[in-house]
């Protein structure tokens, strides 16, 4: 938890000062999930992006910052068995390049930078060129699109 300052659209990067806006924030809750705390994505959108981050995360398509350490020793010979994790993280990957190619180039940008890679709205904002604010709106049509992708209700 840490103290920073407020915008209308999500806690910023920099500490609070005298005079602003602040709230203790948790750096571990989603940019998504802070967005739907606040009502501005819809339970709809919010599941959407959850199933877009699952497939992401269990695709394992992440950048990795250790060793990997439950890779098959050399040697054995893991063959295409029910519970191969390899085939979970191939389907998780196929489902994830669909969502991807359902959303097209415009709303995958700012849907893969909030939802999978957690960057902020004004992060991912300036990161892709748009005038502030914007990506919010852009982010609620891409998730109302992946919400059709999943045929959620």
């Amino acid at each position: 938890m840490v103290d920073v300052e407020l915008d209308d659209f999500g806690p910023t990067a920099r500490p609070a000062r005298a005079g602003r806006r602040s709230a203790t924030v948790n750096r571990a809750e989603s940019p998504l999930s802070w967005l739907a705390a606040r009502g501005l994505v819809s339970p709809r959108q919010m599941e959407a992006g959850e199933r877009l981050r699952a497939d992401f995360e269990a695709a394992g398509l992440a950048a990795r910052v250790t060793m990997r350490w439950d890779a098959v020793p050399a040697g054995r010979h893991a063959g295409a068995i029910a519970g191969d994790p390899a085939l979970g993280r191939i389907a998780a990957k196929r489902r994830f390049d669909a969502a991807i190619a359902a959303l097209g180039p415009g709303l995958a940008d700012i849907a893969w930078r909030v939802v999978c890679a957690g960057e902020g709205l004004p992060l991912a904002e300036r990161a892709l060129g748009w005038p502030a604010r914007a990506g919010r709106l852009v982010l609620t049509l891409a998730l109302d699109r992946l919400a059709d992708h999943y045929a959620l209700k």
